[in-house]
């Protein structure tokens, strides 16, 4: 009997499940598989130094392990399910207590759990040159080839795991699609110095996919309005995306022809002073000084005090009372009959004109 055709949504997953939706016959060659062990090998061509050489024993040791046929992947898929099946069977009988099932029985049960993890250990490293050649795409956005390679084997081990052999479908275009989300979601969580969301690294992509479409049917760089048109976005969401999408860059990035100028030597400090606020301020502060030199010493600390003057941290009259000794009232007065005699003075007008 013919098997009924799966229904898959349009992001290749499986409506009934959420997991990717392998739709290849194992029946069918294997020439992917050997696509992928040549474009493992020709990932040495990205690394270098010693990064290269732990590349090339890793491939050297994936390399001696033999690609598996379509019928061999049944018979392991099948061998790890009787193994997982075991070892809950294991497990209720430890739960029900000594003695549940019989010695022979439970014999038979711990050879099924050993097979198992045996085939899955084998379906693993016959699968980890796919893993080399997916992760040669990854390379160039903020993660090396060994830490994409290791992000991928976590995702080949989660198929593994959830590879249905009964569908007949071909494990290795299943694994791709585990294999593929987990370096995306590493490189979402770990690439970028500043931490993007998964899902808004996701809405990136898709902003710059469109974005590269439209440029190659324009000729043009598309607007933000054509772009949000394309995604049922809004043209401020689309601006707001593009502007996440920009990577940091340090201010010590050497430029010039000669690499003598820092990046940050050439931004503006927009809070800084201006050359001309900052003579004012000079000129301010000696004219203050001249006017205060003139009151007495506890006037001119009360002052100073209540004003912020010396350190930029004006104080209560409760606080300047305790650290005089005498009530707050007292140095209210002492305040107010200082400023008084401040404002009398005859400097008092060249204060005043700083302040227009």
């Amino acid at each position: 009997m013919s098997r009924p055709q799966a229904v898959v949504r349009e992001d290749g997953t499986d409506p009934t499940t959420d997991e990717p939706a392998a739709r290849v016959p194992a029946q069918a060659g294997r020439a992917e598989a050997e696509e992928h062990e040549r474009r493992g090998a020709g990932a040495l061509d990205e690394a270098s130094g010693p990064a290269a050489d732990l590349l090339r024993q890793y491939l050297r040791e994936i390399g001696r392990v033999r690609l598996l046929t379509a019928a061999e992947e049944v018979e392991l898929a099948c061998q790890i399910e009787a193994g997982l099946f075991a070892e809950e069977a294991l497990d209720r009988a430890a739960a029900d207590g000594p003695g549940a099932d019989g010695p022979g029985l439970a014999d038979e049960l711990d050879r099924l759990v050993v097979l198992g993890r045996i085939a899955k250990r084998r379906l693993i490293e016959a699968n980890l040159r796919l893993v080399v050649s997916v992760a040669k795409r990854y390379v160039g956005r903020g993660l090396t080839l060994l830490d994409l390679i290791q992000e991928g084997n976590v995702g080949l081990i989660r198929a593994v795991e959830k590879f249905d052999y009964t569908r007949g479908y071909k494990f290795s275009t299943y694994a791709t699609w585990w294999i593929r989300q987990a370096m995306s979601r590493a490189l979402a969580d770990q690439a970028r110095t500043i931490r993007v969301p998964v899902h808004v690294v996701e809405l990136i992509n898709r902003v710059l996919r469109v974005q590269r479409t439209l440029i190659q049917e324009c000729g043009r760089e598309p607007t933000a309005a054509e772009v949000a048109g394309a995604l049922q976005l809004s043209p401020e969401r689309v601006r707001e995306v593009l502007r996440l999408a920009q990577e940091p860059v340090s201010l010590h990035t050497p430029i010039g022809e000669e690499d003598d100028v820092a990046l940050g030597d050439l931004i503006e400090d927009a809070d800084a002073a201006s050359p001309v606020e900052s003579a004012a301020f000079l000129l301010l502060r000696e004219h203050l000084d001249a006017v205060l030199a003139t009151l007495g010493d506890r006037e001119r600390q009360v002052v100073q005090l209540r004003y912020g003057l010396g350190d930029g941290l004006p104080r209560t009259l409760e606080e300047i009372g305790h650290l005089f000794g005498v009530t707050r009232e007292r140095i209210r007065q002492i305040e107010s009959k200082t400023l008084a005699k401040l404002r009398a003075h005859v400097g008092a007008d060249q204060l005043r004109g700083y302040l227009d």
